[in-house]
């Protein structure tokens, strides 16, 4: 053995290999059925794969798409782009995923950025599943139940304030402005409608009766006389019909406030929802990311 290497000055660079050495090793065997001795050098040649155009062309991007299922929970419901998006970045991994299948050779072991890929798309598709989740808790509407007792607590009371989610026109500092806003709306109305139905100077008894198409109609508001019998209604009774009417208006009101106020919360809880997984899921493929390039090996040497 001349030297402990091969020669490689005749070795022509490739753009995919690059090449570490030849290390040479000298081998003496003995058989049982000669006498002399058998000598053999054995010649390693030590190839690295090029990392380069893999990290730009299949790593990279694969690492910026993921970082776009997050954004998929920043994105408003009101949009309709959430699932879409989601959708939409599971078939460009999967483009990716078939690149890598083409360039690598058939067998059972999965390399590494198969791994990677795999672990990747497996996340999108749980962000595309809460995504849908979360839409359906975002559009409930006037016939959905209130919010539980425990969510408002818990999500809109605390986690509101921790991922910093205020609605339009609310305080960080008193986010039970509108809670408050309402029950002083109901409390004034019923005020009002105290005062209405004892009014002071009112004397007590029966209105006198007028003819039935005149109680049929709800919504009479003028004390004008009667167009079948020609009686004209007094004050009592005038009284009566326009508090009946405006109680029913203001009943129509309040209803609407308190399906507005319920369907508003429900929103507010998607929204909360979409923050708290937005940030879990940057977590995860931050994490992700820095584990699958930490169980890279420094040197990858193939013979």
């Amino acid at each position: 053995m001349g030297s402990v290497s091969g020669d490689l000055s005749d070795f022509v660079e490739n753009v995919e290999w690059e090449c570490h050495g030849m290390p040479a090793t000298k081998n003496v065997i003995m058989y049982g059925c000669c006498s002399d001795p058998y000598p053999d050098i054995t010649y390693t040649v030590l190839l690295q794969r090029r990392s380069s155009f893999y990290i730009i062309n299949l790593l990279l991007p694969c690492f910026l798409i993921s970082f776009l299922a997050p954004l998929s929970f920043y994105l408003p419901a009101d949009s309709g782009e959430k699932v879409s998006l989601g959708v939409t970045v599971l078939l460009a991994l999967t483009v990716f995923q078939m690149m890598v299948a083409e360039s690598m050779p058939p067998s059972e072991s999965v390399p590494l950025i198969a791994k990677y890929y795999i672990a990747t798309m497996t996340m999108i598709t749980a962000s595309t599943a809460l995504t849908i989740f979360i839409m359906n808790i975002h559009f409930c509407g006037a016939e959905a139940k209130p919010v539980p007792y425990w969510a408002k607590v818990l999500i809109i009371d605390y986690m509101s304030k921790i991922f910093f989610v205020y609605e339009v026109g609310e305080s960080c500092a008193s986010p039970f402005g509108q809670a408050e806003e309402s029950e002083s709306f109901h409390s004034q109305n019923h005020h009002r409608k105290h005062k209405l139905h004892h009014p002071k100077g009112k004397i007590s008894g029966s209105p006198p009766p007028c003819c039935p198409e005149d109680h049929k109609s709800p919504f009479v508001l003028g004390c004008e006389s009667c167009v079948y019998c020609g009686f004209r209604s007094g004050n009592l009774a005038c009284d009566t019909k326009l508090l009946r009417n405006v109680e029913y208006i203001a009943n129509c009101f309040r209803e609407q406030k308190t399906t507005a106020l319920k369907v508003a919360e429900w929103k507010k809880v998607a929204k909360v929802m979409d923050r708290f997984f937005m940030w879990i899921f940057f977590i995860m493929v931050f994490l992700m990311s820095i584990l699958i390039i930490g169980k890279a090996p420094t040197t990858n040497n193939d013979i």
